[in-house]
């Protein structure tokens, strides 16, 4: 993404970030990780602060591995984290999706989570990610479904969080519900051989519900997603505490349970 034409809507409010250091190549990119092998070259579009992109690093290693973002904050974390794990061949730098600096046919797989459903042209993207990638590689996205993720029990504050929300996000240009879209967009983008599948994130026992209650409620009332819903009018302040208050009734219950759906493409250039 661009700084100038898309929003990254979520913002960098510790909330967010928490979140994004959860996030693991196992939890988040399991269907891409038995077509990676040493010697691959990967780049890693919307790499956040890192934590898939240092474990796809370390299998395809020694390939060349290329992070890239928008938000100095994700940059100088991912490169922290490179550091940490000793990995000093992993490049990282400010890139802009829609013309990547690298030549065409850079790369043996590109990789992108969470990213498309934040831009405007998500078609675009893919043919630029189409372009660096070599023949017979990999273009490897997956994005979460907001309309389809589902909970128990069901206090209406938390569709009321999902309405907001998605309002928010188309505002500012970006689909939610991203999902269930990409096999579409890939095909849209010029690729012919699309394999589609999907996973989820479940949050059910005690501790994963407190976590995910909490970092919602927090993004509701304190990030980016709730200053531009005030803003735009998309709710009051009132109405964002009680959407927080929603989630955090919604973890007390024993028998509370939330799906995250993400959409999957596996795309052979």
């Amino acid at each position: 993404m661009t700084a100038e034409a898309d929003q990254y809507v979520h913002g960098h409010h510790d909330s967010v970030l928490r979140s994004h250091r959860w996030r693991t190549a196992a939890n988040s990119a399991g269907y891409l990780l038995d077509r990676l092998r040493p010697g691959l070259d990967l780049l890693d579009v919307g790499c956040g602060p890192g934590t898939i992109t240092v474990e796809l690093a370390e299998r395809v290693a020694p390939g060349r591995v290329v992070a890239v973002d928008v938000a100095p904050v994700a940059i100088a974390a991912t490169r922290a984290l490179a550091e940490d794990r000793g990995l000093t061949d992993l490049e990282v730098r400010a890139d802009d999706v829609y013309a990547l600096d690298l030549p065409d046919d850079a790369v043996d797989v590109v990789h992108a989570h969470q990213v498309l459903q934040h831009l405007a042209d998500p078609v675009g993207a893919l043919r630029e990610m189409r372009r660096v990638c070599r023949p017979g590689g990999l273009v490897a996205v997956r994005d979460a479904d907001y309309a389809a993720m589902t909970w128990f029990p069901e206090p209406l504050a938390m569709r009321e969080w999902r309405s907001v929300y998605r309002r928010v996000a188309r505002a500012a240009g970006g689909e939610p519900d991203a999902g269930r879209r990409l096999s579409s967009w890939a095909r849209q983008a010029g690729f012919t051989d699309v394999t589609a599948t999907a996973s989820t994130w479940c949050y059910a026992d005690p501790d994963d519900r407190a976590w995910w209650s909490g970092l919602w409620a927090e993004r509701m009332t304190e990030s980016t997603v709730a200053a531009r819903a005030r803003h735009e009018g998309h709710a009051t302040e009132a109405e964002l505490q009680r959407i927080a208050a929603g989630w955090r009734e919604w973890a007390e219950d024993d028998g509370a349970w939330f799906a995250v759906l993400h959409g999957e493409v596996l795309c052979r250039a």
